[in-house]
């Protein structure tokens, strides 16, 4: 745990180079997969098409329990692209991680508070702006006021608290694996009992963090769903 992130300061800015490299690395990966599907198709479709597609399927399940698919068709590539990402950025950083003279530069990207609250101020954002677009200024800002004008105060907050609990959610679930396993890969360091201690229970708690990146990847995706529908459509 000796280590530190790699900050460039750049016109008075911070940037933290590592969550810049990863989140790159899992752009580069999810659109590998997306032209990989979407390369030879076929109507019975194999391997990577087949995968793709029951994705796809998956999250139309998603948005079909919070509203109406005429509503929420808009939102499948969205969703697709949020579960997609979300679960390959959750798992880089299981097989391994880089460290370079006390330097981390390869780790999951949404172990990163930075990382996960950006991504849940931009789901909050596009459920106001796709609120405001269907339904209209006049229209939208009353659903601050109903059902009686004094829960105005409650519903704002209610917006901040839904980003941070969205972000710190999927950051929490992240970092506290990649504690633990970083602490397992250090007792294998002591020796051969340190590595008949460790390699074990870091061998399965990577399948357990395998399972909880998916599950948090899924929850985000959820959310979204959940929240987009509470602003688009008029019965909720």
């Amino acid at each position: 745990m000796d280590h530190k992130a790699p900050i460039h300061e750049f016109f008075g800015l911070s940037f933290n180079l590592s969550n810049i490299l990863m989140i790159t690395v899992a752009s580069i990966i999810v659109f590998i997969i997306a032209v990989l599907g979407a390369r030879t198709l076929a109507m019975k479709p194999t391997g990577m098409q087949n995968f793709v597609e029951w994705i796809i399927d998956f999250v139309k399940g998603i948005i079909g329990s919070n509203m109406d698919w005429k509503t929420g068709g808009r939102f499948l590539f969205l969703g697709v692209t949020l579960l997609m990402y979300i679960f390959v950025s959750n798992i880089l950083g299981l097989p391994f991680a880089v460290v370079i003279d006390h330097t981390l530069w390869w780790k999951s990207p949404t172990a990163d508070p930075g990382v996960t609250l950006t991504l849940a101020a931009m789901v909050v954002v596009l459920t106001h702006y796709y609120g405001i677009k269907m339904k209209g200024v006049a229209e939208y800002g009353r659903d601050y006021i109903r059902p009686l004008p004094f829960l105005l105060p409650l519903k704002i907050i209610e917006e901040f608290a839904n980003t941070l609990t969205l972000g710190l959610r999927l950051y929490g679930n992240i970092f506290a694996g990649e504690i633990l396993l970083s602490l397992l890969v250090g007792l294998t360091a002591h020796g051969f009992v340190g590595i008949l201690g460790g390699a074990i229970p870091m061998l399965l708690w990577q399948g357990f963090s395998l399972f909880i990146g998916t599950i948090q990847a899924f929850i985000f995706t959820m959310l979204t769903m959940v929240y987009m529908a509470h602003k688009v459509t008029k019965d909720h």
